[in-house]
Order: structure tokens, then sequence, then C-alpha cells
């Protein structure tokens, strides 16, 4: 079999779209990918973005032999036909599912003389892996973790980079800004979600997921503590740039990682008040926070702490993302400074002094001290 096409709207494409496309290219030559081009589903991405999506995916498998084609105005089966394509592949992982398309297959050949269409049974842990299902995973603590796990790096990352996108807008207000705010407001999101700062590729934990989180940490504890408005922009702002700068302070005389992105923030001339932001991204340097007195700072410093009580899955993903950031350190070394660390960090735990934010207290305190107990343990059986 020369060709043979799979079909969908792909927003996103999931672990499960991807392991259909490869039982495809196991029966042939080349797969082609028809891309629906459908604004009545009201997709999140437009019909290019979800093309340069899929290509990525495909070239992060290594995979050479998938084409992209975009379905305008026309039926998929018969735009399949029109590229020699006579075969189609769906994935049917239930019975409804095979009614469904068993319908959709045969008005496919009997009313538009179009391509025949074969199934595939995708394995059991994919089963219930749909665009519709990982869409419903956003919004919670912790769903970026989640969703990971679904789809490929590049869909992945085009997804955070958009919701990302959205709580900088609505932070900025770009609703009432004029084109040259906007643009300048651009311009520092490009560059906080680049190579050079959170999309760095040797951010291993202080990452985008990192500022997921915490962004999602702060909308959580406002939906259900009521702090003024303007307090929860500053803690956003400042949680943005606290971890903007990374890698200082190797040289004598250089700068902290947090003020240089204290510095970052000021030179940003985002806001009108930079003051407050500014003292909150220096609070969260160990060295400068006992010095620092701010009504917001342990809000601040409890968003920052609370993947240290997070569930165990993803506390094991943050001790090896810790790891690779120090991946310059020996073994050895390694441990005597992570252990030192969060022997601190839970002595300070048992005291009710972790996190100084009642709420963020309430939440995790417990189970920080078990996840931070339960590396000290594999720290030193190692």
């Amino acid at each position: 079999m020369r060709k043979i096409g799979f079909s969908g709207t792909l927003d996103p494409i999931t672990n499960g779209h991807m392991w259909v496309m490869n039982e495809a290219r196991s029966l042939a030559d080349e797969v082609v990918v028809f891309l629906s081009e459908n604004p009545a589903k009201k997709p999140k991405f437009s019909a290019e973005e979800r093309k340069n999506i899929i290509a990525l995916s495909c070239a992060e498998q290594g995979w050479d032999n998938v084409q992209v084609v975009i379905v305008k105005g026309d039926y998929t089966a018969r735009a399949a036909k029109k590229q020699g394509v006579h075969c189609l592949i769906r994935g049917i992982r239930t019975t409804a599912d095979f009614d469904y398309e068993n319908l959709i297959q045969q008005t496919n050949v009997d009313v538009l003389q179009g391509a025949k269409t074969i199934f595939v049974m995708p394995p059991r842990d994919l089963g219930s892996v749909s665009s519709s299902f990982v869409k419903a995973l956003e919004g919670p603590i912790g769903w970026n973790w989640i969703m990971k796990k679904f789809v490929p790096g590049p869909a992945y990352h085009a997804w955070v980079l958009s919701w990302l996108r959205k709580e900088w807008e609505t932070l900025w207000d770009y609703a009432h800004r004029d084109a040259t705010a906007i643009a300048h407001a651009d311009q520092w999101f490009a560059q906080l979600t680049g190579a050079s700062a959170y999309g760095g590729p040797a951010r291993h934990y202080h990452n985008l997921d990192h500022l997921v989180h915490g962004l999602c940490e702060i909308r959580v504890w406002a939906a259900n503590t009521g702090p003024d408005p303007a307090d929860v922009d500053i803690v956003k702002q400042a949680f943005w740039f606290h971890d903007a700068e990374y890698g200082h302070g190797g040289d004598p005389g250089a700068l902290t990682n947090e003020e240089a992105s204290a510095q970052l923030w000021l030179g940003s001339h985002l806001g009108q008040e930079m003051g407050d932001a500014a003292e909150l991204i220096r609070a969260t340097d160990h060295f400068q926070e006992a010095s620092i007195s701010h009504r917001l700072k342990d809000t601040l410093l409890s968003v920052d702490l609370a993947i240290l009580g997070q569930d165990d899955e993803v506390y094991q993903n943050y001790a090896r993302a810790i790891r690779q950031e120090y991946i310059h350190l020996p073994d050895p070394e390694y441990r005597r400074q992570r252990g030192g660390a969060l022997a601190h960090l839970c002595r300070k735990a048992e005291a009710g002094q972790l996190f100084g934010n009642a709420y963020f207290a309430d939440q995790y305190n417990e189970r920080a001290i078990d996840n931070m107990q339960r590396e000290m343990e594999r720290l030193a059986a190692a």
C-alpha cells in the first residue's frame, strides 16, 4: 500500500492520534494527514498552526514519511482520492465509535465515491485519549502535568504557550491598551517565554511548567480567599519575573538571580507602580528574605514553594528536574547540598513556618513534609 490517509481536526493532536499514525506507517510507504479546517468546531489553533504542530510532533519521533494537507471546503474522503489516497485509517476505542465511524465510511464510499476506511484499535492506555478529553483537563492546579502525559511535546508546548498568552493578556488588560502598549507587552511575553528565560533548553524546573503551576496557584488562592484584585496583579507580576534571570551568582560581585530578575522587571516599564513587585521578587532570595517586609511576601513565597506539597508523581518529577538543573554537581556533593536544603525546609514545615500564608499551609504543609522526608530517605540510600 503506497499511501494511507488519516484525518481529523487534531486540536490538539494526542498520543492516541500519534499511535494511529504510526500504525499507518507500518502499513504504507507514506501517510497523509488530512487536517480538517472546520470553523464550526472553534478550534484553539488555526489550521496552519495545527499543521506545524503535527509536523514538529512527527519530526520529534524521527518520522519522515508523514505529509500534512489542510482540507478546505471538501469532504475528507473525496479530498483523499484527489491526493491519490484510496484508503483512510481510523482508531476505534468503543463499540459506539465503530457504529459512528462505520456510518461515515459507508457514506464516504457509497455517496461520495471516496476513500475506503480501515479500523485499528489502540492499546488500553490510549483507549480514552481524545482531543476533547485533553481539552477538558485544562484549568485546575496540575492540569499541565496531566496533559503532558497525553500529547506529544510540540502540542504540549503550543498549548501551554497559548494558556500563558491568555494569562498575560488579561494581566496587562490588552482589551483597553493602545497598539503601542500591546506591542511592548508582546515583546516581553516573547522574551519571558523564550529561550533566554523560562523557555530555555537548560531550564529543567524553573521553566514554563513552573510558570503555569505558579499562576494556577495564584488564581486558585485568589478565588478562595478574595484578596484585593490589585494585590493579585502584583503577585502575578512578581511571579512572571521572579525566575526570569537564572544562572547568575557564579562570579564574585555578580547579581543574584533574584536581584537580576528584579532589575529586569524594573527595566521592563510594563507597569506604572513597579516597586511592590520588585520587592517581592527580591524576597524569593533566601539571603534577602528576612530583611524584606511586604504584605504579600508570604503569599508569593508560598506560591513558589507549593510544588513541595504536590502528589507523589509530580513531586518526583520535580525532584528529578532539580537534579538536572544541578547536573554539574557530582552525586555525593549534590546529595549533601540537596539533603541539607531539604532538612532545613522540612524543619520549617514541622514548625509550621514553611508556608507563611495560611491558605497554602492548610493545603500543602503535611504533604510537603511527607514528600521531603521520602526524598531525603532516597538521597541517603543512594
